[in-house]
């Protein structure tokens, strides 16, 4: 399998693209045949998520994210 990648817009969806497969919470797949990119949705707002509809840009949402460096895990819980 390729792999994918996602993108963060600024003020706007995060975006994958590539090799992927999309399930909701009991493991089910979305049926996004067809397509090699998708937008998910980080303002809240739209009618189809968890996809994006471009809600964003009628709503003001405004969020810019940068590239860094996240700090490390934190340890396994001990058993």
């Amino acid at each position: 399998m390729a792999g994918a990648t996602v993108t963060v817009a600024n003020n706007g969806p995060v975006r994958i693209t590539g090799d992927f497969v999309i399930k909701d919470a009991q493991g089910r797949e979305f049926d996004v045949s067809g397509r090699e990119t998708v937008s998910f949705c980080r303002c809240g707002a739209s009618n189809n998520k968890p996809f994006c509809d471009g809600t964003h840009n009628r709503n003001g949402f405004q969020s810019e994210c940068e590239a860094r460096v996240l700090p490390p895990p934190p340890p396994p819980a001990a058993r």
